[in-house]
């Protein structure tokens, strides 16, 4: 039963990100050109959703669809981190023309040559993985 709802909330969200053309290569390259507010119009609102819902979750002590208490640990906080993986994401994301999210959304839509990015984003995750113990955290 949890696993249904999992699929039917991702299927819901991949038919708003495919319909509002987050999943396009286009818009993508628009963004990355500077060329259209697109994007940054969605990435801002989920950014500020995101931002508002977290804090409303922290501070009410909300429960899940399931009744289990949601908790939001801290994140340690580091520049480097986050400065290097963001340009690595980004470059990863320009480069491929989708970041992992839309990657299943096009692969669902039937544009089959995404699954190349696919398993280039599978095999980085698993190379992570490898040496995740000896990179700088």
């Amino acid at each position: 039963m949890k696993n249904l709802a999992y699929i039917i909330i991702g299927t819901f969200l991949g038919i708003v990100l495919y319909k509002s053309e987050a999943a396009s290569w286009f818009r993508i390259y628009e963004m990355f050109q500077f060329d259209s507010f697109h994007m940054y119009g969605i990435i801002g609102s989920a950014l500020a959703v995101g931002v508002v819902l977290v804090q409303w979750i922290k501070k009410s002590k909300v429960k899940s669809f399931f009744g289990e208490p949601l908790n939001i640990e801290d994140k340690e906080r580091s520049f480097t981190r986050y400065i290097v993986g963001g340009t690595l994401f980004g470059m990863g994301w320009a480069l491929a023309g989708s970041c992992p999210g839309p990657i299943y959304i096009l692969v669902g839509a039937g544009y089959w040559p995404i699954v190349i990015v696919l398993i280039g984003a599978v095999l980085g995750a698993f190379v992570y993985g490898v040496f995740r113990s000896k990179l700088p955290h």
